[in-house]
């Protein structure tokens, strides 16, 4: 690969580890009490968005062909349905746990892929639709991840 590539390569990561960074911050800032705040009146909470950024993350590992989701059982409660529709949701302690076991292992998958693998398709797009459109690759999904973690965090930094 390229020069252009390794430098792409890494400008996205560099970008996904500071918002994730920040964002680790902020969860560890806030107090179990302060999650359960919304973020503004009628709005998500922020234990949901725990969840929800959990959640996401955790969907990466397969669509980056890492390995299976380490708890798709937050799937239906954080992606597919909004926040209170779910009675039973998982307490801010273990959702704390889910978050940092499922960066942590997505940080280990990272650091071992070459710069070409990078540039591989990922789960979500079929090998005929790849050749057609390679930017669908690896690389693009953490960079629209970041873009929504991004987004998610704003939303953090309003729960006082």
């Amino acid at each position: 690969m390229s020069n252009q590539s390794q430098i792409a390569v890494k400008m996205i990561l560099d970008l996904w580890n500071s918002r994730l960074k920040a964002t680790n911050e902020k969860f560890s800032n806030l107090t179990d009490e302060q999650l359960m705040q919304e973020i503004a009146p009628g709005r998500n909470r922020g234990i949901y968005l725990l969840g929800h950024l959990t959640a996401v993350h955790d969907h990466m590992l397969s669509i980056l062909d890492f390995e299976k989701q380490v708890c798709p059982q937050l799937h239906e409660t954080f992606i597919t349905k909004p926040d209170r529709a779910v009675a039973e949701i998982p307490s801010v302690s273990e959702l704390r746990g889910f978050w940092k076991t499922v960066n942590e292992k997505l940080a280990e998958h990272f650091s071992k892929l070459t710069v070409d693998e990078w540039f591989q398709k990922h789960t979500l797009v079929s090998e005929e639709d790849f050749v057609k459109e390679p930017h669908r690759n690896r690389l693009n999904i953490v960079a629209g991840r970041t873009v929504h973690l991004a987004g998610h965090l704003g939303q953090l930094l309003l729960i006082k």
